[in-house]
């Protein structure tokens, strides 16, 4: 008797610069096939931000439910992935940004990340996560900067080392190189 395979996950990370075209990008990637859920871990703490916010959102389609998740993104997908057939989620970098609001070490961070993969491929939903790539630009000219790039790039690496597919995305372009 032929047993019957347990779906999972498929994870999708896109990476790219600044105003790169990676958000549209994991868009496209993530399919039409809704219910569709968009994981925003931006958080408006000022007015530059809000309006920033704000872009992304207007970028969307009414068919994509935009929840705010700044911090526990393993803990919302364990808790409501099951209701989605695709999740965005955007961005890992700003993830990072309000971790580390709270304090948290590399260690912690590496753990984190460890079980928001863990988190996803317990659901059946297609899950696009986007990153910023830091490591193309200048050394940054401080300690606390370049401590943060350092630890962006290692939790790109996590995340594309557990990916089934990575594109890089410049001007527009998603390039896949995974």
């Amino acid at each position: 008797m032929k047993q019957a395979r347990k779906e999972r996950s498929k994870l999708i990370l896109v990476l790219g610069g600044a105003a790169s075209g990676k958000s549209q990008a994991a868009l496209d990637l993530a399919g039409q096939v809704g219910p569709r859920a968009f994981v925003a871990t931006g958080q408006a703490l000022d007015r530059e931000m809000a309006a920033r916010i704000e872009r992304h959102r207007a970028t969307r389609s009414a068919y994509w439910e935009t929840v705010e998740v700044p911090v526990d993104i393993a803990s919302w997908v364990i808790r409501n992935s099951h209701g989605y057939q695709s999740i965005v989620i955007d961005c890992i970098t700003l993830w990072l940004s309000n971790l580390r609001g709270l304090r948290l070490s590399d260690l912690a961070v590496s753990e984190a990340t460890v079980d928001l993969i863990h988190a996803i491929r317990t659901t059946r939903a297609r899950v696009v996560i986007v990153s910023n790539e830091l490591g193309l630009g200048l050394v940054p000219a401080t300690k606390a900067v370049r401590a943060f790039r350092d630890l962006a790039g290692r939790v790109n690496q996590q995340v594309a080392a557990e990916a089934d597919e990575v594109y890089l995305t410049i001007s527009g372009l998603p390039l896949r190189l995974k």
